[in-house]
């Protein structure tokens, strides 16, 4: 006779999954709190013209982006028809892009300035005058590296 008998049929104890709701809940709220989705809210027309050769622009944090474009029409009452500069969510002249620049380089460190980018998204139907007058700006902000915004033409694509 033996004094240790076997332990047969006795299963484990389920895991309790009273609290996995709470997690999910802890974890989506986090998430929804910490995304951010658009950086600004388009108030422009812009329908970026085609173009050729393109390159990407890797690091978008070095990247400051600046709209040209007639308003939308919900704007359009406000503001007129004439094309117009937007800087992150607001309309603005030639003479606030120094500053918005400036606000852009103190969130980047010291040593990536000179690879700080400006982005230039500007519609098709839009003259030159008022892009000239944005580079002007720039330049006497000291931003030389320059990117014009395009999307790819469909026709030079070989894969058609």
């Amino acid at each position: 006779m033996s004094k240790f008998s076997k332990k047969r049929g006795k299963a484990q104890p389920t895991i309790s999954t009273a609290s996995l709701p709470d997690i999910i809940f802890m974890l989506l709220f986090f998430f929804m709190v910490v995304t951010k989705l658009r950086d600004a809210e388009l108030k422009v027309k812009v329908v970026t013209p085609f173009a050729t050769e393109l390159t990407k622009l890797e690091e978008k944090s070095l990247v400051n982006t600046i709209y040209i474009g007639r308003p939308l029409e919900k704007f359009q009452a406000l503001y007129g028809t004439k094309p117009r500069i937007q800087l992150s969510d607001k309309f603005a002249s030639e003479a606030e892009i120094p500053l918005f620049i400036e606000k852009h380089r103190t969130k980047v460190p010291e040593a990536r300035h000179g690879q700080i980018t400006t982005s230039l998204r500007v519609d098709g139907g839009v003259t030159m005058g008022i892009v000239q007058d944005v580079k002007t700006s720039l330049r006497k902000a000291g931003q030389l590296k320059l990117n014009y915004s395009a999307k790819k033409d469909p026709r030079m694509d070989p894969d058609s």
